[in-house]
């Protein structure tokens, strides 16, 4: 054989060898993974907006979780418009949510607000499944989406929940209305109620009813960049969504997290996060 000969078929093995070589790699990554057409949502802190939820939607893309990316934009009175490509079927889609008004301290519209971007996913994608994940005030979405319709059965059912950086207990710095204070000396017992509860609390205290039985799994990640605080949010206040949920929940899981980046504006851009995130919420069960 031609010196020549051997060079090409030296190189087309060495391409097809690639070629399988990724597959099989591709493969493995995908398998990983669960492959369902539940919908996982993102919700946004305050002041803030989906920009916020693209590092963490980003993680998932990378690893392979999806490439179905929408966004949902939530108008002040919970008109909600959909951008971006998805269809019936999808894998894993991922929906980033954006409300207009992103100061809204009027916890029941943000109950309504969540509640008109899942009947849409439903009535348009005919979504039947949901995960949520919430940031800082985000997390109220997902409390108040339950309170509302935690026990209707036409609504697409909660599979999991991750809370990240919630004061459900409550905020402690200036400018805060009363009924959102985090109340003075603050602590919890080991089910993780509050010694005090401010107003709002007191009004969330009905999803240990709203939530149904052994259904939702709850990841709840908090920071502790020291003092028991991610610098904005108590340890504690974080924390009290054990009383809320835990009684009812499929399953219940803290996650502290600790170093710089566990401040609490830093939370959603910590790759400690990403993975916690990926694994809880599509990784395989071996």
């Amino acid at each position: 054989m031609k010196k020549s000969s051997v060079g090409i078929s030296i190189a087309i093995i060495a391409v097809l060898v690639a070629i399988i070589g990724g597959a099989v790699y591709h493969t493995q990554k995908n398998n990983r993974f669960v492959h369902s057409t539940t919908a996982t949502l993102f919700f946004h802190g305050g002041g803030s907006s989906y920009h916020a939820e693209t590092g963490m939607v980003n993680a998932a893309k990378k690893a392979g979780v999806t490439n179905t990316v929408i966004r949902a934009d939530v108008t002040n009175n919970g008109k909600v418009t959909l951008h971006g490509n998805m269809h019936r079927g999808a894998v894993n889609p991922i929906v980033e949510v954006n409300y207009e008004n992103n100061r809204q301290l009027d916890f029941n519209k943000h109950g309504e607000y969540a509640t008109n971007v899942v009947k849409m996913l439903k009535k348009r994608y005919g979504i039947n499944k949901i995960n949520m994940v919430g940031h800082s005030l985000g997390n109220i979405s997902i409390i108040y989406y339950m309170l509302r319709n935690g026990q209707n059965k036409n609504m697409p059912r909660l599979e999991k929940q991750v809370d990240i950086a919630g004061h459900f207990g409550g905020l402690t710095f200036n400018g805060i209305p009363d009924a959102l204070k985090q109340p003075a000396g603050l602590k919890l017992d080991s089910n993780g109620k509050p010694n005090y509860m401010n107003t709002t609390y007191k009004q969330m205290t009905a999803a240990r009813k709203a939530y149904p039985k052994r259904q939702v799994a709850v990841l709840n990640i908090y920071g502790d960049i020291g003092n028991h605080t991610d610098g904005r949010v108590t340890n504690a206040s974080s924390r009290s969504l054990q009383y809320l949920v835990a009684s009812r929940a499929k399953s219940y899981t803290e996650l502290k997290v600790t170093g710089k980046n566990a401040q609490h504006s830093k939370l959603h851009d910590n790759k400690q996060v990403d993975q916690a995130l990926i694994k809880f919420l599509w990784q395989r069960r071996k």
